[in-house]
């Protein structure tokens, strides 16, 4: 797995540390588009050739958090040049998959509707194959990062649009003023984490921010460090993959969800971990009411931006620190977009997907989105700031992929494991148990796609 991951850093992330800072102002409207503009691609000389405006709308479902705010303001720009409406349908994250699964089933789906990428997902998850239109032969995929392209196909057709920030590892933010206050030093392992977490907890400072009640969010802390799992257990992914091995029999899994378990029975997460909110992460962060969240690198910006009077300056970062983890853990798969094969307008959903990819189109979208620092298209100006440089630098030398996009039939019952998890988190389950789950849910996926490995 490491291996994959290291090409994926040369050309995800590499590039833009080389590149520096870049653009980071964000720009008032999408037809400002900052230096990216006389960049024209080839796209974009299609887009300048568009026919009379057409009185259409597009119905755009998808997940809570994946359309961001610059997204819909080139809709908006698009509907302008084109006459095409974008109906975005946005879905709470707890009821997506149900919603979704329910429309295509009943053969009404939208035009354009949202999911997660993984070359091991879109037939179990989506049915590709019947549900998704063919978007091999777009000129935008020639440009999309092939780590990327290869997690949005099924067998050898591309069937999905993504336009995500390849450096979006899941790590620790901490406030800075808090560690140095209390004489803090980033932790190098686990331990040193747990005494980090209990010198805060005696201050009256939660040590962790962690939103239960998005039902997703507490999933992260057990397959996102899949590239320590493997640093332990070398090969184990393979084996979980051809069902060598089950994940209830791997001792370096068990004992990262005993040690999550550890972190909230030890009140680590504070009394309202089942009620916080992943959309309110920016404010309880900047109160300093809580020391370290689990999300992106892009969260200081998003501070600075939502609540005033708060520097992004103030935030550092570490790896996931479960299991002495000091590596990156690097995933390729993120939300997607998909065309349906049921659309009544395919055509001008392809068109929508070329206007966003178009070269300064892309740029805008990340000059004015706070979450995101490059994306995985080639020639973007990517916005590192020096404390993002250093983490890269830092831990960047060894990488490897999370297991829930390196490991056949986990991402598609992650809502399942985070229940499992927040039944652990009240003592209702044993991290025994959680993997005896998974196994079971792995299995009857794996007979359900006819998978020679279960037989």
């Amino acid at each position: 797995m490491k291996k994959t991951m290291s090409l994926f850093l040369l050309t995800g992330l590499a590039g833009g540390l080389l590149s520096g800072c870049g653009n980071s102002g964000g720009n008032a409207s999408p037809q400002a588009s900052g230096s990216s503009a006389s960049a024209t691609s080839q796209a974009s000389e299609a887009a300048s050739t568009t026919p009379a405006k057409k009185n259409i709308t597009l119905s755009y479902l998808a997940s809570q958090d994946w359309i961001k705010d610059p997204e819909m303001k080139l809709a908006e720009k698009f509907e302008e040049q084109t006459g095409i409406h974008i109906d975005y349908q946005i879905v709470p994250s707890d009821q997506y998959s149900n919603v979704l699964k329910a429309k295509l089933a009943s053969g009404e789906a939208p035009d354009i509707f949202g999911g997660q990428s993984g070359k091991f997902d879109l037939g179990p998850l989506y049915d590709v194959e019947h549900n998704a239109v063919d978007l091999s032969n777009e000129e935008w995929v020639k440009r999309e990062d092939p780590l990327f392209i290869e997690q949005s196909s099924w067998k050898s057709k591309v069937y999905a649009l993504t336009v995500w920030d390849p450096s979006s590892s899941w790590i620790m933010v901490y406030n800075k003023p808090i560690f140095a206050e209390l004489g803090l030093s980033v932790p190098k392992s686990y331990e040193e984490f747990l005494k980090a977490c209990e010198a805060i907890k005696a201050s009256g400072v939660t040590p962790i921010y962690e939103p239960v009640s998005d039902g997703w969010h507490h999933t992260l802390w057990f397959p996102e460090i899949g590239v320590r799992y493997e640093e332990l257990d070398a090969g184990l992914a393979d084996k979980l993959i051809n069902n060598s091995e089950k994940f209830e029999n791997a001792s370096v899994l068990e004992q990262s969800l005993s040690q999550f378990s550890e972190l909230v029975q030890k009140g680590y997460f504070g009394e309202y971990a089942f009620s916080n909110t992943y959309a309110d992460t920016e404010k309880n962060m900047a109160g300093g009411k809580y020391a370290m969240t689990l999300y992106n690198i892009g969260l200081p910006a998003q501070i600075e931006q939502a609540v005033p009077g708060s520097k992004a300056s103030d935030y550092g970062f570490f790896p996931i620190p479960l299991m002495d983890n000091q590596d990156l853990n690097v995933n390729p798969a993120a939300p997607s977009k998909f065309i349906s094969t049921s659309s009544k307008h395919v055509e001008e959903a392809k068109q929508y997907f070329a206007f966003l990819t178009e070269q300064e189109n892309l740029q805008y979208l990340l000059d004015n989105e706070p979450k995101f620092t490059t994306l995985n298209f080639k020639d973007i100006t990517p916005k590192f700031n020096d404390e993002q440089k250093a983490f890269f630098d830092t831990y960047g030398k060894t990488t490897g992929t999370v297991y829930q996009t390196a490991i056949n039939y986990v991402n598609p019952q992650w809502m399942d494991i985070g229940k499992d998890m927040a039944a652990m988190m009240n003592k209702q389950m044993t991290p025994k148990d959680i993997l005896k789950n998974i196994d079971k849910r792995r299995e009857q996926q794996a007979k359900t796609a006819g998978d020679s490995n279960w037989k």
